[in-house]
């Protein structure tokens, strides 16, 4: 089985709260990311239940979280933006 079958799952569920404020402390501290995010991915608006999926980085020695930040444009899917290295990517 591979390594990374456990990163497709969630990690964990937070609130919009932190999921507002983690994606907002990610944009603020890289140039050019709200840019790319806003290219990639519609706004997110969590008209759910106020909670949102997290997950762990698949990036190779990321211990950052990936935040769900959008839908995508092009696909039907989530976008997620990890907090500790920036990737952008489809869940």
């Amino acid at each position: 089985m591979p390594s990374n079958v456990a990163q497709s799952y969630p990690y964990k569920k937070e609130s919009e709260a932190e999921r507002a404020a983690a994606i907002a402390l990610t944009l603020g501290a890289r140039e050019g990311l709200a840019e790319k995010l806003a290219a990639e991915a519609l706004p997110y608006d969590n008209t759910s239940d106020g909670e949102a999926w997290a997950w762990r980085c698949r990036s190779v020695g990321c211990p950052g979280v990936m935040h769900t930040a959008g839908y995508a444009r092009d696909r039907h899917g989530l976008v997620a933006l990890c907090d500790g290295c920036g990737t952008i990517a489809l869940r």
